[in-house]
């Protein structure tokens, strides 16, 4: 049977290394689901797979895109149902690894075929944001489409500016245009979860940070100040680099926030994930324990190999 295999986890909890290890034994190529991986002027700051992790399965959906290119989970989900089936032909697995929670859910159950944005309503609807701060797009979603305004997370700048480019772009609220109904897939899927305790995890976390700055962070982000309006640019890592460079944090202060914000970002991601029955939870050192919960969906194919072979 025809199986996607999909590794998530927060941010830093080791997915990389786990999911080249598991491509190997399963033959499977990895297909990134990590949304920013998918741009090639963001590197130092993605963490992503090194030259030689690259060389070591087939990857895909990493580098594809440039950060001046429009691209969305819709859009993703259309590129990796249409490109499985190729993949299916030379493996009954494949893979789906990372961390981006809305990328997931649209390869593993759909999301709704919402219009392209206009560049001139997102750029309406983040003046306003910039103007008069959240309270601001809060209120014109209240006003605009009430029922969603009861449902979102009203901390959650991101999904209301989301929202109200829906409703200006097709003059309807958002709320009627969500179907929410998941679709069927012609394959298997298998969710894997990773998690860490949470000292560990945090601790993992903010040295992986150290060593992006120790890589040059700071100079992979000073390079792209010009597009830092840009969408992929509103990301951890680089948007607090801006806010340096903008003279609204000391340089210590910059990395201090990177690391705060990276836990936090980490802290959501597991929240969501966990709201997901389907998922099943591994320390990502257990690949055994892994191995054994996969087959047991198919039957064994082979010799279980230790981490690492």
């Amino acid at each position: 049977m025809h199986t996607l295999l999909v590794l998530l986890g927060p941010t830093g909890i080791g997915k990389t290394e786990l999911s080249l290890h598991l491509a190997k034994y399963y033959n499977a190529p990895i297909l990134s689901s990590d949304s920013r991986q998918f741009y090639r002027e963001l590197n130092i700051g993605t963490a992503k797979p090194t030259p030689e992790q690259l060389l070591r399965a087939s990857h895909y959906f990493i580098n594809t895109h440039s950060i001046l290119d429009n691209y969305n989970a819709g859009q993703y989900e259309i590129d990796v149902i249409n490109i499985l089936p190729d993949l299916f032909a030379n493996s009954n697995y494949a893979m789906l690894v990372g961390g981006s929670m809305l990328y997931i859910e649209a390869v593993c159950h759909g999301i709704d075929d919402l219009p392209t944005i206009d560049p001139e309503i997102r750029q309406y609807i983040k003046q306003i944001y910039l103007e008069n701060g959240v309270e601001g797009i809060r209120s014109l979603l209240k006003k605009l489409d009430v029922t969603y305004y009861n449902q979102v997370d009203l901390k959650n700048s991101q999904r209301i500016m989301h929202a109200l480019e829906i409703c200006i772009m097709t003059n309807q609220p958002y709320s009627a245009l969500r179907t929410q109904t998941n679709k069927t897939r012609p394959f298997q899927i298998i969710k894997i979860g990773l998690n860490r305790p949470r000292e560990e995890l945090y601790e993992r976390i903010n040295k992986r940070v150290d060593e992006m700055i120790s890589q040059g962070l700071e100079t992979e982000v000073r390079s792209l100040y010009p597009y830092k309006q840009r969408n992929p640019l509103n990301t951890v890592g680089y948007k607090e680099f801006f806010d340096y460079f903008d003279g609204h944090y000391t340089y210590t202060e910059a990395i201090d926030k990177i690391k705060q914000h990276s836990r936090n970002y980490a802290k959501k991601q597991l929240s969501w994930f966990n709201r997901d029955a389907s998922v099943r939870w591994f320390h990502p050192d257990d690949a055994l324990a892994i191995i054994n919960y996969i087959n047991s969906f198919n039957g064994n194919i082979g010799d279980i190999k230790q981490t690492g072979e």
